[in-house]
């Protein structure tokens, strides 16, 4: 918190700095331009040359004042970016909001656990972690999250996310120049659209005309001012519609090539700055130093690739603003050069554009997990084994206030999977959801919220919370019912960490109890680790049966005073304790 309190507090007094230099470079310009004009009307008025030199110096210091303006007006929104960074982290520290996207457009319904543990949407695990700002940056950590690693990328993030954990101010001004770019789904989608498009090439004619026919045109040029022949003036007329015709036949080609190409300049600019801050920066890590390695092409940075081809979609903009096309494009046919340019361009580096985007996109993924840590020093990264054994010490929820956060101790080895009992409101499905979320964590390379963690990293399977379809006429128990399904299909290919709370609550007890424990039953035939929440006592009796694989646990609840207490601690054994009935006497209700 002090850490952020006090880049707040710099990066404040730096932006008003810098908001007086802008306003008094602005107010500069202003009066470069008038002093320009005032001069030039002295020289109309006088005939004074020395007036002409003065306006000239007048113009040199207005261009220079405007580079000048648009440098300060970069660093300002940099700044301003740097300082709601800060703000923002204070906020979520202090659980006053929410302020970072929540990546509800990812959410699958169909997804063994991303509903189920509130993996998106308000109050989720990706918007408390997501600390990107391109589009790329949060459907790469979207991905992340419903995935997982094998071993050894898992080690190779965790080596990563350790090393960028310190560098804050290099992660911040990262995600700063990615929140200026302004880059959204669309500007991602049109220029990977542009990049994939076939490169069919112009048609020679076209291609030798784009040389013959400007060369002809300032070849007249040269003659009429050195012959001064006006005959040589309708002959330029005639090249000049000659060079339209010509831009004419390649309009369609280039309309194609920038279509939905709004802004893209600009973005592509963006993407370059991002990549040239990955270039420059030094690393120690394997995969940091691997990402910077594929921005390397052709002995070339990628940053000037993606450099050259901004500056290209920039000229090509020209040809919306019809004097300068006519202008541009009569006289040495401007766009059609471009175009060539740009088709040129995507034949060499078309291969590379979407892998150096995608780097942008690991490199801020692996920052929002970078600030998890950060974030939270009390959370370590799990050692990785490869003996199905998976425990945490002192295991908690990382979304949950650290405040008020109750961690508990959960080994499962060597009994591998759990039968837990408890009241309701008494912590089952919070402590499932922690081993859910935290086994996705692990599986992604991130810390997790324990003081000490060991994981087999396994795919996550999880029955939690579904609901009925209407849409597709479906009720919430033959929904539970597919889940199982898509459960039990998933553990016929591999083990898997499997978390189960209540099933079966669409029929009869009876019917209920017999099923879970048939379901029991064949999750650990199929070698699942995990564990499974229940209110049925007698399923806990199947422990008897499995004493070697099977564990019972449990959460109590004391009544005293005639008030409920909980206190969220898992123990050996099988829950004693009611609440329901009580608590409905209590409000009332019976």
């Amino acid at each position: 918190m002090e850490v952020y309190q006090n880049k707040v507090a710099h990066y404040n007094e730096a932006f008003q700095k810098i908001n007086k230099r802008y306003n008094g470079i602005s107010i500069l310009r202003l009066l470069s331009v008038f002093l320009c004009l005032f001069l030039l009307f002295y020289y109309i008025k006088t005939n004074e040359n020395l007036y002409v030199v003065f306006a000239f110096v007048s113009f040199i210091g207005f261009i220079f004042l405007m580079k000048l303006h648009s440098k300060l007006s970069l660093q300002k929104e940099l700044t301003s970016a740097l300082l709601k960074i800060n703000k923002n982290e204070i906020s979520f520290l202090k659980r006053e909001v929410f302020p970072f996207e929540n990546g509800i457009e990812f959410n699958d319904f169909h997804h063994p656990y991303a509903y189920d543990l509130d993996i998106f949407g308000d109050y989720s695990l990706f918007q408390n972690l997501n600390r990107t700002a391109t589009y790329i940056g949060k459907k790469t950590l979207a991905d992340q999250l419903l995935r997982l690693n094998d071993n050894e990328t898992i080690i190779a993030n965790q080596e990563a996310i350790n090393e960028l954990k310190s560098k804050i101010d290099w992660r911040q001004d990262f995600l700063a120049l990615a929140t200026v770019s302004h880059d959204m789904k669309d500007s991602y989608t049109s220029l990977m659209h542009w990049n994939s498009n076939n490169n069919n090439s112009l048609p020679k004619v076209i291609v030798a005309l784009s040389f013959i026919m400007p060369t002809l045109f300032f070849g007249l040029l040269a003659a009429y001012f050195i012959t001064s022949k006006t005959i040589l003036l309708s002959y330029l007329t005639y090249v000049f519609i000659a060079n339209l015709i010509v831009l004419g036949r390649t309009l369609k080609r280039i309309q194609s090539e920038i279509a939905k190409a709004d802004n893209i300049d600009k973005i592509i600019k963006q993407y370059s700055l991002l990549v040239q801050k990955i270039e420059t920066e030094t690393f120690q890590c394997k995969k940091l130093i691997d990402l910077q390695q594929q921005l390397i092409f052709k002995k070339t940075k990628a940053s000037n690739h993606l450099k050259q081809l901004s500056e290209l979609f920039s000229r090509m903009d020209t040809i919306s603003n019809l004097v300068t096309a006519v202008v541009f494009n009569g006289t040495f046919l401007f766009n059609l050069h471009v175009l060539k340019a740009l088709l040129k361009w995507k034949d060499e580096y078309s291969s590379e554009l979407e892998k150096w985007v995608d780097v942008i996109g690991e490199v801020e993924s692996l920052n929002s997990l970078a600030n998890l840590a950060y974030n939270n020093p009390d959370f370590v990264f799990p050692e990785i084994n490869s003996e199905f054994k998976i425990g945490f010490s002192d295991l908690g929820h990382p979304l949950l206030n650290p405040a008020t956060r109750v961690g508990n101790d959960t080994h499962f080895y060597p009994e591998s999977f759990m039968i837990l009992t408890g009241s309701n409101m008494s912590g089952k499905s919070t402590f499932l959801r922690s081993l859910g979320v935290n086994m996705v964590l692990g599986g992604i390379g991130s810390v997790v919220c324990a003081s000490k963690a060991n994981i087999h990293p396994l795919p996550v399977l999880v029955s939690m919370r579904l609901s009925d379809s209407l849409a597709d006429s479906e009720s919430y128990f033959f929904a539970e019912i597919k889940r199982l399904k898509q459960i039990m299909d998933a553990l016929e290919a591999k083990p898997a960490f499997v978390l189960l709370d209540e099933i079966l609550r669409g029929t009869n007890s009876d019917d209920k109890r017999n099923g879970t424990i048939e379901v029991v039953k064949k999750v650990i035939a199929k070698k699942a680790i995990g564990a499974i929440a229940t209110h049925d006592i007698e399923v806990c009796l199947t422990t008897n049966q499995y004493p070697d694989i099977l564990t019972n646990q449990c959460f109590e609840v004391e009544i005293a005073n005639n008030e409920l207490h909980f206190d969220y601690k898992l123990r050996a054994g099988i829950c004693k304790n009611k609440s329901a009935t009580f608590l409905m006497q209590k409000m009332g209700v019976i």
